[in-house]
């Protein structure tokens, strides 16, 4: 089990960062509460492999209802390690994004873009023995998000893993290399420490790039400490 080591927020972005709008409404503006961790905190969530379902790794495939989704096929690998490089099996990792065109599957978005009726966007696998994870799915666009004039969300794929205890939850972003609407998107760029900003980002995969089908993008996480991925505040 992983240890209790402090979070380096240094590799974090803040709670409310003026860049990105809505953190003015929605950060706390008092200090935080520190709640010592007990059994609970320590011992918890363990996955069994019956919290997935057949398909649920496989977004081109698990919201599909009479065809194909629309898109460029991907594969999203990587490894998920402690502070101190050990692999952590068993987490259950929970993906979600925008279709191919940058719209998501949800009431509030209004995006002027189309639907993808094979394509629902969400997704979970549980990680092996040696920590690897692997989804399927279809590169996401970029779309507006208002949060400036001709504002626009960079390619990305949002993360959620619970860690071997909850105190190790993490929610992250994942973008994608050579987007020039990094260097403009203020969510990227309040990670303030250019190293961890870069763990941000995949890497071109060609190991795991499958002929004729898919492109491959790794994507390593470490949860807590130093060398950790940054968080989506």
């Amino acid at each position: 089990m992983s240890s209790f080591k402090p979070r380096d927020w240094g590799s974090h972005a803040p709670y409310i960062a003026p860049g990105y709008k809505s953190t003015i409404l929605r950060g706390p503006t008092r200090p935080l509460v520190a709640i010592k961790p007990g059994l609970t905190e320590g011992t918890g969530p363990r996955f069994a492999p019956a919290a997935v379902r057949k398909l649920d790794f496989d977004l081109t495939k698990n919201g599909v209802t009479n065809g194909e989704p629309i898109g460029e096929r991907i594969v999203v690998h990587g490894r998920v390690t402690d502070t101190d490089g050990r692999p952590q099996p068993n987490l259950v990792v929970e993906v979600w994004q925008a279709n191919a065109a940058g719209r998501y599957v949800h009431k509030v978005d209004q995006h002027d873009a189309p639907l993808d009726p094979n394509f629902r966007g969400s997704g979970r696998c549980i990680t092996d023995a040696n920590g690897n994870y692997m989804f399927y799915t279809i590169k996401p666009g970029a779309y507006p998000w208002g949060n400036h004039f001709n504002a626009w969300r960079p390619n990305h794929i949002h993360l959620s893993l619970f860690g071997p205890g909850f105190a190790t939850r993490l929610v992250t972003q994942m973008y994608f290399p050579g987007d020039p609407l990094l260097e403009l998107d203020p969510i990227f760029l309040e990670t303030k420490d250019p190293v961890a900003r870069e763990r941000l980002i995949s890497k071109f995969s060609l190991d795991k790039t499958e002929e004729g089908f898919a492109l491959g993008y790794q994507f390593d996480i470490v949860l807590r400490g130093r060398n950790a991925t940054p968080m989506e505040n």
